[in-house]
């Protein structure tokens, strides 16, 4: 791609020009080593819709990362130079957002830049957590190791995540459905029965009232009871993008019966499959705490292993912290202080993360074994309710005819 640019160089003397590189960073970056002080820089190629920069296009995926992790871990072992691995997968990958990023990695490594710094510029794409995987294994000289660790974790992870939403699209789409056909029928089919009823004279039960109640209500006030629905969504997002609403939310979540424990074992499973990935490859314990925090991905217990890594700075056991929180579980404490005991904190987690993987596949399991039938036959009384409501009094005044 072909950047026309304005840059001030060393001696201050303005400068226009042209420069060809895959992204903008990578022209910047470029630039930079030139000693130019770039002031204004674009592209002279038009964009199509799919190259513009519409996060839905441009997301680099958990699965693209994975990838990456392996062949860098492979190459890696290889013996391959960090400067000519991340050169090579910049031009084999098929993300283009990934493979700008990649080049600009590269850029930075070129320039002397350490490479978890480099990609520590990228956090879109590389999360808090990554990068100080990534520090730790320069810091140990173990970088091959810990792309496995980081590909090996991620895979974990996207596992049970796309486990757990795969399985409640089926319930989810029911759901849907239910809805869109009352909504139909209640303000499309209802209202012209309802018109022929009336003329009849005769007198309806009281549960079509009702019935026809409520779709007359649909019928006029419908509007305004969606737009209610759409200022509550946004009220929502508004409130989860603030510290103490997202703290409130995400507790909220917790709470909810049966659902609340399932999101209670997947944050747990994350707690320990972090924790543990990152002391293996010789993290910290302090620091695993707090990208632990960062990166699990609730507030409530952001806030925590927060409180948590306050106490075993002020000279607590890990398990003795934790201990004092409800929402993690005695087992999980007590596992903890063996680990702590044995020193094999590292192993015990792991150990940990698995078990709770493998609970929250079988929550989601049992919850979606519940979730089909009472759905299903939920839309049929619904179907069946309105239906009988309707259907009955057209034969009785047909029987009157």
């Amino acid at each position: 791609m072909l950047f026309t640019y304005h840059a001030i160089d060393q001696d201050g003397h303005e400068r226009d020009g042209s420069i060809d590189a895959l992204s903008r960073d990578s022209a910047i970056a470029a630039l930079q080593r030139r000693n130019l002080v770039i002031s204004a820089i674009e592209s002279t190629q038009k964009k199509s819709l799919l190259e513009m920069d519409i996060p839905i296009f441009n997301r680099v995926s958990n699965k693209d990362v994975v990838i990456l992790s392996r062949q860098v871990a492979t190459l890696f072992e290889a013996q391959v130079s960090a400067l000519r691995v991340f050169r090579l997968l910049a031009a084999e990958v098929q993300s283009k957002p990934l493979a700008a990023a990649l080049t600009a990695v590269a850029d930075d490594l070129q320039g002397g830049s350490p490479i978890s710094k480099a990609l520590a510029k990228h956090p879109k794409i590389f999360s808090t957590f990554y990068v100080n995987m990534v520090h730790a294994g320069e810091e140990s000289g173990k970088l091959s190791e810990t792309f496995v660790y980081l590909a090996d974790y991620l895979d974990r992870s996207y596992d049970v995540v796309s486990k757990a939403s795969n399985a409640l699209i089926y319930p989810a789409f029911v759901i849907f459905v239910f809805f869109a056909v009352m909504a139909l029928m209640l303000t499309l089919v209802i209202p012209k029965i309802s018109a022929v009823l009336l003329q009849g004279g005769q007198k309806v039960p009281i549960y079509t009232s009702i019935i026809i109640g409520f779709s007359n209500f649909l019928t006029q006030y419908g509007i305004f009871v969606l737009i209610g629905l759409i200022a509550l969504g946004v009220y929502i997002w508004r409130l989860s993008k603030t510290p103490s609403g997202k703290l409130y939310l995400d507790s909220l979540r917790l709470s909810v019966p049966y659902v609340g424990d399932l999101y209670q074992k997947l944050y747990l499973s994350r707690i320990a499959d972090n924790f543990s990935t990152m002391l293996i490859s010789g993290v910290s314990v302090l620091e695993a705490l707090d990208i632990t925090a960062a990166v699990v991905g609730n507030a409530a217990y952001q806030e925590i292993l927060e409180d948590v890594a306050r106490q075993v700075k002020g000279g607590l056991s890990i398990s003795e912290a934790m201990s004092r929180y409800p929402e993690i579980p005695g087992i999980m404490s007590a596992m903890i202080r063996v680990g702590e005991e044995t020193g094999e904190l590292g192993k015990i987690l792991s150990t940990l993360a698995k078990f709770y993987n493998r609970e929250v596949i079988n929550a989601v399991d049992t919850l979606v074994g519940l979730i089909e039938p009472i759905m299903i036959v939920m839309l049929g009384l619904g179907v069946g309710i309105l239906v009988a409501a309707v259907l009955l009094p057209i034969y009785n005044l047909a029987g009157a005819m």
